[in-house]
């Protein structure tokens, strides 16, 4: 007896009653299907190989934006890596892992599919390979080791499901890219903010600290992944060099003494007036903003002051406490409290504090502010646009918060 088959775009995608495949939660379905009365009885492990291989043609037409046959076999450029916001090396346990992928495709003779938030692997595929990474961060004893794995292949998944699906510069679909509405800007170059962003955040659609370097450039604004560690040995190398009293950490630290913008800053100019023409930046002051979720934070804080500990002694790294404000964000990703709002909110509320201050008063804050701020509005645009075109909610619970 014949099997009947329906044919697609792409080849069978229904055998009998079943769907035979699904990428990113799209059902793939067609109005007018041919059916084809098959006369020869048909292998169902050829039907296997027959999925497997259309299933592979599918995700690298969504997922790889680069032509030529590196992208095609997995590997990650350079080029690539520092296309999504950064200047630093490859790190070598993303590369590692990325490789083991590889390896891990020719073992099961399957192709990695990625689907979801944060480039979830799908399918048998990511049964196999959750068991072998379990299993290899078990018989890492280090937690140092186990973090800079974990790290590592979040980065890895992430980067592998992106391709051809998110902007490089903006990490939001291509069919949303904001980029030609953001306005570029110079920020002060007697400051510097280093995005010290969790694994979970990067490359998440609604993350407002890439909104930093989309505008000031990665220079200026510059990308540390928590458990990175090319990423943090670079940080903490610009830290030495400008000495602990010029390095700052945005955090509502309880447990430390805050310092407010005035006081930190504003003792110092009182002395003397000096006109913008002739101020010179004798030092950079560095400024840390802690990018994840609030869960996820506390954990960040605490090994930057044990790092700052190692280096400096047993004085906590210094806080600041910004005046209470919303941005435009909470609509979409409400905060617990008052005084605490999104990574770029927080670095706009910084340059407004600090235009305040008669030394500052005069090199254009307000106007690198207005910048960050105009960028905020475009990302809420353009993720409120898409959640309306995919019939979702454009607002978020509040659970546990102040914020009235």
């Amino acid at each position: 007896m014949g099997h009947t088959f329906k044919f697609g775009l792409f080849g069978i995608i229904e055998r009998g009653n079943n769907t035979c495949w699904k990428n990113r939660n799209i059902s793939m379905s067609w109005t007018r299907p041919f059916l084809v009365q098959c006369p020869v009885q048909f292998p169902f492990s050829l039907w296997n190989k027959t999925r497997v291989l259309l299933t592979h043609h599918y995700c690298y037409l969504r997922h790889s934006p680069l032509s030529n046959s590196m992208a095609e076999e997995g590997v990650i450029s350079l080029q690539e890596w520092q296309g999504w916001g950064t200047t630093s090396p490859f790190p070598t346990m993303v590369a590692q892992i990325v490789e083991d992928l590889k390896v891990l495709e020719e073992d099961l003779d399957a192709h990695m599919s990625f689907g979801g938030n944060g480039g979830k692997l799908l399918g048998d595929f990511r049964i196999q390979e959750d068991k072998r990474h379990r299993a290899t961060y078990q018989a890492l004893g280090d937690s140092e080791k186990k973090l800079q794995f974990y790290s590592a292949r979040q980065i890895a998944c992430r980067i592998l499901g992106s391709r051809g699906y998110l902007c490089q510069k903006c990490w939001l679909p291509m069919e949303d890219c904001m980029c030609s509405k953001v306005t570029s800007c110079a920020l002060y170059p007697g400051m510097r903010f280093w995005l010290y962003m969790h694994p979970k955040d990067f490359l998440r659609q609604n993350n407002t600290g890439k909104i930093l370097w989309q505008v000031f450039g990665v220079d200026a604004a510059t990308l540390c992944i928590f458990g990175i560690p090319e990423h943090e040995e670079i940080m903490w190398n610009s830290f030495k060099m400008a000495g602990k009293s010029n390095v700052w950490c945005l955090y509502p630290n309880k447990s430390a003494v805050l310092k407010s913008v005035q006081n930190a800053f504003g003792q110092e100019a009182v002395a003397s007036e000096i006109a913008s023409s002739k101020l010179k930046v004798d030092t950079i002051q560095h400024f840390i903003l802690i990018d994840g979720t609030w869960s996820n934070s506390a954990a960040m804080f605490r090994r930057l002051q044990d790092k700052a500990k190692s280096i400096w002694g047993d004085e906590d790294l210094a806080c600041i406490s910004l005046n209470p404000g919303a941005s435009s964000m909470h609509r979409l990703r409400p905060q617990p409290s008052w005084d605490r709002t999104c990574t770029a909110a927080a670095a706009a509320g910084l340059l407004s504090e600090l235009q305040l201050i008669p030394q500052f008063s005069s090199i254009g804050l307000d106007k690198q502010e207005e910048a960050v701020e105009h960028a905020l509005t475009v990302l809420l645009d353009a993720l409120t646009k898409r959640r309306l075109r995919m019939g979702r909610s454009i607002t978020r619970k509040m659970r546990h918060t102040n914020i009235r």
